[in-house]
């Protein structure tokens, strides 16, 4: 990129190198912007003879165009890119949506020069309109061979960022408790309403029951015929793991044991399995107060009907200290 003094009559489609300030310290056309007829009208106006721009050289490509072209490649799934001033590119959220990032790929593309992406975290709820990424280039221009790189990691693994729409998710409660499954609810019951509202959902089957394993496994009979997306389990007792009364339960519904224990305080005890494709959670503890814990975590992905692993449980850990 080189820099040079033009005249203003002959500077249409040329980048500004830097800002041009009216004679107050009004800023009049910003670093970085393309000059328009328009614009060497005003200038003349300012009484403006000549300017400093800038010219792209063989084998750059200009910021503006750099950070659309990997905008386009790096997300998918729900997502609206708009280019801002400054060869910024800025991702939008176009529905309630869960952000799923690929953290390993961020960190490669971060490695290469001239492009820096920044993203919410990995399993984050973003609202419509929100800012969800953004993409920033060096100033002015970026060389092709780094553009090329760039678009060579993404064809071979594909986006960094989806955004996933959380759609009429339906959310199954089953309240438990060793004496009586209603003291549960009553405990829970406006806690649960106050978590999934703030991600735009809701209960949409409840049942309690005694903590013990028939009445358990009923419970959740019931629940997974009405095919929700998800179930919680609220429990007023802390399982001693897969082979407590819970995780008895659950086993003998037909659920897979995906994980126990979270690398995430508040939120440690967090028994997950699935029956078929829908999510069954015990997370006791987590549903006594509105603070963070490891269930605000992976509510967003399970309302957006994503599978959670085992092993993105375990990822949870840096940052998982959450009180």
């Amino acid at each position: 990129m080189k820099a040079q003094t033009v005249n203003v009559k002959e500077s249409v489609g040329r980048v500004l190198s830097c800002t041009i300030f009216r004679p107050g310290g009004k800023k009049l056309l910003a670093k970085g912007h393309v000059i328009s007829e328009e614009d060497t009208k005003l200038l003349e106006v300012e009484g403006m003879n000549e300017i400093w721009v800038t010219q792209l050289e063989e084998g750059e490509v200009g910021e503006d165009e750099a950070v659309m072209q990997v905008a386009s490649g790096m997300g998918c799934g729900s997502v609206e890119i708009r280019l801002a001033a400054g060869g910024r590119a800025n991702l939008l959220a176009t529905e309630p949506s869960c952000v799923l990032v690929d953290d390993e790929l961020l960190k490669q593309i971060n490695c290469t020069a001239s492009i820096a992406i920044a993203t919410v975290a990995n399993f984050s709820y973003a609202l419509t309109g929100q800012r969800i990424a953004t993409v920033k280039s060096s100033p002015f221009a970026v060389a092709k061979d780094h553009l090329e790189a760039v678009h060579s990691i993404l064809t071979e693994r594909g986006p960094i960022l989806q955004a996933r729409p959380i759609r009429n998710p339906t959310v199954a409660v089953l309240y438990t408790d060793p004496v009586h499954g209603d003291r549960a609810r009553t405990l829970f019951e406006s806690v649960m309403r106050q978590r999934l509202e703030r991600l735009g959902s809701g209960v949409a089957f409840a049942l309690a029951a005694v903590e013990e394993e028939m009445a358990v496994a009923r419970g959740l009979q019931h629940l997974l015929r009405a095919k929700p997306t998800m179930i919680l389990i609220a429990s007023t007792t802390a399982p001693a793991g897969p082979a407590d009364v819970i995780g008895r339960s659950m086993a003998r519904v037909g659920c897979s044991l995906e994980r126990f224990l979270a690398p995430v305080e508040p939120g440690n005890l967090l028994l997950l399995g699935y029956k078929d494709e829908v999510p069954v959670i015990s997370a006791p503890g987590c549903f006594r107060s509105g603070k963070p814990n490891v269930v605000d975590l992976i509510l967003p992905p399970m309302l957006a009907r994503y599978r959670v692993s085992g092993w993105e449980i375990a990822c949870l850990g840096h940052g998982g200290l959450l009180a």
